[in-house]
């Protein structure tokens, strides 16, 4: 009897979501076969569906990875969005419909870090569950062969945490404070066999936000801030020559010197959203507390990007005071005692003005990069391939309707003339 083939596709919205996808596809079918059923061959391949990212409604993402695995032929299929996905006001982490053998998973529900091994295990989980099936039977079945396979191969694949059939992933701190929570669906949901939630709504809401901000990906948008970072460190470096910021650096306190570092990245931050219109407004297509999800990540990642811009600045300011200022210099102009602590105070009071300076009138480089941190903005884009997909594919059933009403026009006129070719033979 020769080996069961199966095949796994994974679909993933555009961007982030699908470039860990092809990270994940070469290891995939090994994990499989220790997973889930070694005597099968495991075959995995990924396709890219803006559908996927561009809807919060779970049905609608299952409806369109349905159409996805009929479409190609796959046996198993799993949709990974970047979206944040609720139930009521739970955050949905997984779902699976296991007659279908269809699967979902929101990406930002499984938090920051590690990211790429918690969708590794929760892939694998999922393809469990549909392999096996989700009653208690079956998930004991489950489990016991895990701990067989784990028994015989003196704990090979030790990076997989989770080797309980029962669990989406394996516990980690983030999973202590906020727990998923498997759950078997009422009968209204029909279509849903098993769904993991964030069981406390605090919890959730921090994991959520923490794994929406890792998917925007902070640090890709660093690189439009090399203008500012030159602008700022130029006009920074040209006041350090002055005595005047080293007498205010001795005199501030450290509270005042935190307040005046918050003061400046805030700024800045308000600033970027302000001149490159991040602020997601009312819109019918997305749900008010949604918007309000979106602006909060996109707030929290310009602040980890700002943070960066600032503490980048703050190690050259800090070789520059080394560099330029004298110790005895320093000591004639400065009233109180002075020592190498001033250089860090004078160093990081430059920095705080520099970036309240960079962020009046300056604009980033690469604007696209900027806006593609916010939700929003990846969604109206996202709406708009789709919208343009659909107008593509209207065109083509109008153009292939054109055609076939002229080919039957010229079939109809070919048999009106053959007609009246034989009326004139007779």
């Amino acid at each position: 009897m020769g080996q069961s083939t199966f095949k796994l596709g994974l679909i993933t919205a555009p961007g982030y979501a699908k470039r860990i996808t092809e990270g994940l596809k070469n290891f995939l079918p090994d994990l499989l076969a220790y997973y889930v059923d070694d005597r099968a061959e495991w075959e995995v391949d990924y396709e890219t569906d803006a559908l996927t990212g561009a809807t919060e409604n779970s049905s609608e993402i299952l409806g369109a990875t349905l159409d996805k695995k009929k479409e190609y032929g796959w046996d198993y299929v799993i949709c990974l969005t970047d979206l944040p996905l609720f139930k009521g006001k739970r955050p949905i982490v997984a779902e699976a419909y296991v007659e279908e053998n269809a699967a979902l998973l929101s990406i930002p529900a499984l938090g920051a870090t590690p990211l790429i091994k918690r969708i590794r295990e929760s892939v694998l989980q999922l393809v469990n569950e549909m392999y096996y099936g989700t009653s208690d039977e079956e998930r004991e079945e489950a489990e016991k062969r895990i701990q067989e396979r784990e028994e015989e191969d003196y704990g090979e694949h030790r990076e997989l945490k989770n080797k309980d059939a029962k669990r989406l992933v394996g516990k980690r701190f983030i999973d202590r404070m906020s727990p998923i929570k498997r759950e078997t669906p009422d009968e209204e949901e029909s279509n849903i066999d098993v769904r993991f939630t964030v069981k406390t709504k605090l919890g959730g809401a921090l994991r959520i936000l923490s794994g929406m901000v890792r998917a925007n990906r902070p640090w890709t948008m660093f690189p439009s801030f090399m203008k500012l970072i030159v602008l700022a460190f130029a006009t920074g470096a040209y006041a350090l020559i002055f005595p005047t910021l080293w007498m205010l650096s001795s005199n501030y306190g450290i509270w005042r010197m935190f307040m005046l570092a918050i003061v400046a990245i805030t700024a800045m931050v308000l600033w970027i959203i302000l001149a490159h219109q991040l602020w997601e407004t009312k819109r019918e297509d997305t749900k008010n507390y949604l918007r309000k999800l979106y602006n909060i990540a996109t707030v929290l990642t310009l602040f980890v990007t700002v943070g960066m811009y600032y503490a980048l600045l703050f190690i050259l300011f800090s070789a520059a005071v080394i560099i330029l200022i004298p110790m005895g210099m320093m000591q004639s102009q400065v009233t109180a005692d002075v020592g190498y602590v001033n250089y860090f105070y004078i160093a990081w009071t430059a920095t705080s003005v520099a970036t309240i300076i960079g962020a009046l009138g300056s604009a980033l480089e690469n604007e696209e990069v900027v806006l593609s941190a916010a939700y929003g903005y990846r969604q109206r884009q996202r709406y708009d391939q789709l919208k343009e997909a659909e107008e593509q594919k209207k065109e083509a059933q109008e153009e292939k309707k054109e055609a076939a009403e002229e080919k039957r026009e010229a079939a109809q006129e070919k048999k009106e003339s053959e007609e009246q070719d034989q009326e004139r033979d007779q």
